[in-house]
């Protein structure tokens, strides 16, 4: 009798265990299914939460930018329209592009904007504002059209419009805002009264270097992609 009972028991016990065993994958499935479904969620979301290797990427990506941008000064006193964004637009927009490319979140050029912006203020307080207007703008643009960055058009977009447009922003400044003063510099009469010619084919020459860098940018970041070191 007592054999009986306890094989009885040892039985439930066995049923008890197999019933758990059995439970314990299916809950790691419905676990593992709502994360996937959860991360699916946050893809098609506009705007998404940072996380700190992204913040640390991109800010890698604006000392990029920075470095390579150190003939700014050099070039900034030539009198001519636009000559500072034709000698930049290559690294303003190789750049950008490969930190969108990695980090696909709206806001991520405007982090990157910041990020020079503090350097530049110290320089140029017009120059900081126009870049952070122009991100701005940029990503608003690819927010509509493309709504965020989850293709690889979005990133090309705001990469060759992002530089570009800190010439009308700056014409405007300088023609209709500024006050001319006998300090007036020679990169301010560049844009006070530009020829018109001129203005246009600088204008199309920075789009035409910021639509290469651009694309130099997607290529780098596919290639990067491709080899593993820079995961989507």
């Amino acid at each position: 009798m007592n054999e009986e009972k306890k094989t009885a028991g040892e039985r439930a016990a066995q049923a008890l265990v197999s019933n758990a065993e059995s439970a314990v994958p299916g809950e790691e499935k419905a676990k593992a299914s709502a994360a996937v479904k959860g991360e699916a969620d946050d893809e098609n979301k506009i705007f998404r939460k940072f996380r700190i290797k992204d913040i640390v990427f991109l800010a890698i990506m604006a000392a990029c930018m920075l470095v390579t941008g150190a003939i700014m000064p050099l070039v900034g006193q030539i009198p001519v329209f636009g000559i500072v964004q034709v000698c930049l637009g290559l690294q303003f927009s190789v750049f950008p592009v490969i930190g969108m490319m990695k980090v696909r979140k709206t806001g991520s050029l405007l982090f990157m904007a910041v990020c020079c912006g503090v350097v530049l203020v110290f320089m140029s307080t017009v120059m900081f504002i126009c870049i952070l207007l122009c991100a701005v703008i940029a990503e608003v643009l690819a927010a509509l059209i493309f709504r965020g960055y989850k293709k690889d058009g979005a990133s090309l977009f705001a990469g060759i419009v992002f530089f570009p447009l800190t010439l009308p922003l700056l014409y405007i400044y300088y023609n209709f805002l500024y006050t001319v003063t006998d300090e007036t510099g020679e990169a301010v009469s560049a844009f006070i009264g530009a020829d018109p010619v001129i203005a246009a084919a600088m204008s199309f020459a920075v789009l035409a270097v910021c639509a290469v860098g651009s694309v130099v940018g997607l290529v780098i970041s596919r290639e990067l992609r491709k080899s593993g070191v820079m995961k989507k």
